[in-house]
């Protein structure tokens, strides 16, 4: 594939959710620089429950053109000071938790949507072991399509026997054509996407709305986190003392919004909520010092957080390679 047609293929990502200026898009963005694939998963153990973070690929965006509240110079000077610069490499993460006798995923990547950099999610989750008709569940943050893109290939199921489990609230939002005929221009296509890729396990009878905090099986539970979206939800995961809460999009930006949680960004539906709730979560997590996994947060997304000066710093978890072979007979 040649610099152009990548480069058309981020551009129409940005496209689909109305966000970039004229002259944002007139900009080149970097394109694939990696020659050989990354190992697409890495382990984490939560108490005594298996969690895999699974890698859809990352994708080059501009920082500068998408977060608002914002002062001259911040987002510049919050990338140099972690050797960024105008793009920043957004991971696209999800995470499989084994629960028993379930396979439960949290968010399901991007699919098709956002060029060639993503759609690597299936390929992540069969290197572990697993076949998508073997996942029973899927947890959805929201119905962003970085988040559910992977729902579907074309007219096919990708998780044929899973069942969706989201808030009501973000259903009731994204399926609503109401919503959409008074949203801009610019942004109903999310909806026309959330349709594509949702509905269909809507028509199946696959999707089971909650309402709020709700336990969802044991240790596992929803957390609500209005305002990047009207139904946006963390999920908790709780065994053996240990706690990892799965955060979706609470942060786009580490770079810049960890230093400053008020900085909020252009896909936020709420971003005087969204804010509200990032403060809340950021100091929550950096008290009770709880493990915290992020869709894009450089991956594999899973790390603390530490309070530093009026904002936060991330610390990631430290890599783990422990686990003994048995030795041949």
């Amino acid at each position: 594939m040649n610099r152009n047609t990548m480069t058309a293929y981020i551009a129409a990502a940005f496209l689909a959710f109305g966000t970039l200026a004229p002259h944002a898009m007139a900009q080149s963005a970097p394109v694939s620089k990696m020659t050989k694939a990354q190992a697409g998963y890495y382990h984490v153990k939560v108490g005594t429950v298996n969690v895999t973070a699974l890698s859809d690929g990352t994708l080059a965006i501009p920082p500068g053109d998408l977060l608002t509240n914002v002062a001259p110079g911040q987002v510049a000077s919050s990338l140099a000071a972690s050797f960024q610069s105008t793009h920043v490499h957004a991971s696209v993460n999800a995470y499989l938790i084994e629960s028993g006798k379930r396979l439960v995923l949290v968010d399901t990547g991007s699919g098709e949507l956002y060029g060639p950099t993503l759609n690597k999610l299936v390929d992540s989750l069969k290197a572990v072991g697993y076949q998508p008709g073997q996942i029973t569940d899927i947890l959805i943050t929201h119905i962003h399509t970085d988040h559910t893109g992977g729902l579907m290939d074309g007219k096919r199921m990708v998780f044929p026997n899973a069942t969706l489990h989201l808030d009501a609230r973000e259903l009731d939002y994204w399926m609503s054509a109401v919503n959409r005929a008074k949203a801009p221009d610019s942004k109903r296509k999310n909806f026309d996407e959330a349709l594509m890729k949702v509905k269909p396990y809507v028509d199946a009878g696959k999707v089971k709305p909650f309402d709020g905090a709700t336990q969802l099986a044991p240790g596992l539970r929803s957390v609500p986190s209005y305002g990047h979206t009207p139904g946006h939800s963390f999920y908790a995961l709780e065994s053996g003392g240990e706690k990892l809460v799965f955060w979706g999009d609470l942060l786009h930006v580490a770079e810049v919004q960890l230093p400053d949680p008020a900085v909020t960004i252009v896909f936020d539906v709420d971003p005087v909520a969204a804010a509200a709730e990032r403060k809340r979560a950021f100091a929550e997590a950096a008290r009770e010092k709880y493990w915290v996994a992020g869709d894009h947060i450089a991956f594999p997304g899973v790390g603390h957080l530490r309070a530093d000066g009026n904002g936060y710093r991330w610390v990631p978890m430290p890599y783990m390679n422990d686990h003994v072979t048995p030795a041949a007979n």
